[in-house]
């Protein structure tokens, strides 16, 4: 009866083991296949040609990782008619971001931090280590953000560590930003606020670099339960904390562009999850490449022909 019982249980237990692997497996759906397979034909790129990306990246969803934001850099490549062999290494480096994002992620759920919203973490951590946040910068991220009271999740982990690269950015050291990202989390700060918070410091960077404002201090107002909409204020109606008025519309002017860049990034991710964000995963168009490699006409008469 004893033996009967657990056999029963080893096969329960296999069950359980299966049936969570299948919801985390993504692979790519027959629609998304011809759909994929109709571009790139438009595009006069044959089928031979298009399937290993697709298989490409149905065994990344097999992995259980996050097809999305493969599958938008395909669209993208394709509509743009970049060669699928330029697309391919791509996909692969934006694989392994996912990879090691779904790692560290992983590491940290055994380490306390509840799962939420996983492939959204995954995601935000894949372009957080493409933005320069470190897998050391994580786990102390994790470690400080379990010294408060609230139980963080891996998707504010992941918005932590993005913020945290946002402030790298902006030259705030690693330390300074990790430990005023942690008092954040460990106050309970959502995934939008800790993004909001980064966004102020890298845009008042040279103000921390120089002196005329304190991280310490900023870290002390988060610590009493002041949230990222307020921390702020008074420097905005002040005018961001002394010097010149000259002094202040040049920060000023910095911080706009920053702002609106920031601001057109975050919405570039929005549409195309991308999984990364720095220069490597942006496919050209090819007349943008041909024309940089085309050589100059020896006349201006657009024929190239001595007379």
């Amino acid at each position: 009866m004893r033996k009967r019982i657990d056999i029963e249980m080893g096969v329960l237990s296999l069950m359980v083991v299966l049936t969570a692997t299948s919801v985390w497996a993504e692979p790519l759906s027959i629609q998304d296949r011809e759909a994929i397979t109709r571009l790139g034909s438009a595009q006069g790129r044959s089928e031979n040609e298009i399937t290993p990306l697709l298989d490409h990246v149905s065994k990344a969803g097999e992995r259980g990782l996050p097809t999305e934001s493969l599958l938008n850099k395909m669209r993208e490549g394709l509509a743009k008619g970049v060669e699928p062999k330029r697309i391919d290494p791509v996909l692969r480096q934006m694989t392994s971001r996912l990879e090691s994002a779904h790692e560290v992620l992983e590491e940290a759920k055994g380490r306390g931090i509840s799962e939420g919203n996983r492939q959204r973490a995954v995601e935000t951590m894949a372009e957080a280590l493409a933005r320069g946040a470190t897998v050391d910068e994580v786990r102390e991220l994790s470690r400080l953000s379990q010294e408060g009271r609230h139980k963080a999740t891996q998707e504010e982990l992941a918005a932590g560590a993005k913020s945290l690269a946002v402030m790298k950015e902006g030259r705030i050291p690693s330390k300074d930003g990790a430990a005023l990202v942690g008092e954040g989390m460990k106050q309970g700060y959502r995934s939008s606020e800790l993004l909001d918070l980064s966004r102020e410091v890298k845009r008042r960077g040279s103000d921390f670099e120089e002196g005329r404002a304190s991280l310490k201090a900023l870290r002390e107002q988060v610590s009493r339960g002041e949230r990222s909409d307020r921390l702020f204020k008074d420097d905005d109606r002040s005018g961001s904390g002394g010097g010149d008025r000259s002094e202040r519309g040049g920060r000023g002017d910095r911080g706009g562009r920053e702002d609106r860049e920031d601001g057109s990034r975050d919405r570039s991710e929005r549409q195309d999850r991308s999984g990364g964000g720095d220069r490597s995963d942006r496919l050209e168009r090819p007349e943008k490449l041909d024309r940089a490699e085309r050589p100059e006409r020896s006349d201006h008469s657009g024929s190239g022909r001595e007379r």
